[in-house]
């Protein structure tokens, strides 16, 4: 066995394939060598990239690198905190590579992406080996080859099931150095006034109806595949909200709610908030602002926000076509492939959408391939707990499956008592759901 610090275990008698070194397949890999399993972790970079990476290294955070909130009384806190519990490499790793972020957890994309590919090179179980591959494989595998799985492997999966698409953005990042810091303060939201862990660029009245107008106007890049697959919903693109109408951006992404201006003492109009990309914050991720402009349109629209005036972009946003499995009708109970179960499916491509929840699903795919190897069937995680509901999610029909973010309306909470605040109910709940893990683990104690 390999511990959560990694020390090596005994020569492993049993071997998986796991293809896709992103955030499921590096869990994956983690979970089932540390259960004494061999593992040959295949990733086609670098011999290949998708558009969506920049970096040969496993573990790329490919549109962002926040994980979300914390707390306890959000469905993906909730989420992480049961990752720790069940000893996931992972977020065990964001925790060291974490930069200040308020109330959410937010990492040094590349420390972090370092220190997985190393945790797992470091491994005696596990072999890494660099390919592109085009066919399902005959031995037992574990395919976690994330929503941009294309060629050979995407035919392959959609004659065994229905695959299905949607259209996903990515956010520019842009330098400190062409920041105007006289423009820009320092602050969280809720949080003292001129302390905090983002900057936030104000917009009074009049620059956010122009910021709007702009965007409403601006080139948009075409979609040139599958033009019909909608966008996530949860990650829309900017100017698509801006379509909606012209307040939506200043109820969401550039809301000012719990932030004030230390220069004015007021509350600004919107706030467009920069969020550090690494330790040193060389770099910023424009929360929220997925898109599609052209590069063009970009710089042009997005240095009429004030601070930005004289911005340089490091990573300009995009979008492409995200694929999936119809999960609810092409998976078992065990996310294998109900035509094939030789095949388990693992992170975005099985329909779950987020880093977190891409972390978990590779947990689940690993512990349920370890107890099928063992000759017994691993009772999925109870209904209660934020686990149990991503794969709840996964196993439900509908009729027109899309991908999700954890969301409490997944999970099996106790009743809400009378005059309970939604988030002491929450936590409550939250509670409730680690010890449901608890007793599920120690009802299969022979897997942790």
């Amino acid at each position: 066995m390999i511990s959560p610090s990694g020390s090596p275990g005994p020569t492993p008698s049993k071997t998986v394939v796991v293809i896709g070194g992103g955030l499921a397949g590096a869990e994956a890999a983690w979970q089932l060598a540390s259960r004494g399993i061999g593992v040959r972790l295949v990733d086609m970079k670098p011999e290949r990239r998708t558009l969506a990476h920049s970096v040969d290294t496993l573990a790329e955070l490919v549109c962002s690198n926040s994980l979300r909130a914390t707390g306890l009384s959000s469905a993906v806190g909730l989420l992480k905190a049961e990752l720790e519990a069940t000893h996931s490499l992972l977020l065990r790793i964001a925790g060291e590579t974490a930069v200040p972020a308020g109330r959410a957890l937010a990492v040094d994309r590349r420390m972090f992406a370092e220190q997985v590919q190393g945790a797992l090179l470091d491994c005696d179980s596990i072999t890494l080996e660099q390919g592109y591959v085009e066919r399902l494989p005959e031995q037992r595998a574990i395919i976690a080859t994330g929503p941009l799985t294309d060629n050979g492997l995407a035919q392959a999966l959609g004659e065994g099931g229905a695959l299905l698409h949607y259209h996903d953005a990515i956010a520019p990042l842009v330098s400190a150095e062409g920041l105007d810091r006289e423009q820009v303060f320092v602050a969280s939201r809720y949080e003292t006034p001129g302390t905090g862990d983002y900057l936030n660029c104000p917009m009074d009245q009049p620059t956010y109806f122009q910021f709007v107008e702009a965007l409403n106007g601006a080139e948009k890049t075409p979609l040139r595949d599958f033009e019909h697959a909608p966008f996530f919903e949860g990650c829309l693109p900017v100017e698509e909200l801006a379509a909606r109408g012209s307040l939506t951006l200043a109820h969401g992404p550039l809301k000012p709610v719990g932030l004030i201006d230390p220069r004015t003492g007021e509350r600004p109009f919107a706030v467009v908030q920069l969020r550090a990309e690494d330790r040193q914050q060389s770099a910023f991720n424009l929360v929220g602002f997925q898109t599609r402009l052209t590069r063009g349109e970009q710089q042009r629209v997005f240095r009429m926000i004030p601070g930005l005036e004289k911005a340089r972009f490091e990573r300009f946003g995009q979008v492409h076509r995200n694929t999936f499995v119809d999960a609810p009708q092409t998976l078992d109970e065990q996310l294998r492939l109900r035509g094939n179960p030789q095949i388990t499916i693992a992170g975005q491509l099985a329909g779950v959408e987020g880093y977190v929840e891409s972390i978990a699903c590779g947990l689940l795919a690993a512990l349920f391939v370890a107890a099928e190897l063992e000759g017994r069937t691993l009772d999925p995680p109870p209904a209660t707990t934020a686990l149990g509901g991503l794969w709840g999610y996964l196993r439900r029909p509908q009729a027109k499956f899309q991908p999700s973010n954890v969301v409490w309306s997944m999970i099996d909470t106790p009743r809400r008592q009378r005059r309970q605040s939604k988030r002491d109910h929450r936590t409550r709940a939250a509670q409730h759901a680690l010890n449901a893990l608890g007793e599920w683990m120690e009802t299969h104690r022979r897997l942790f």
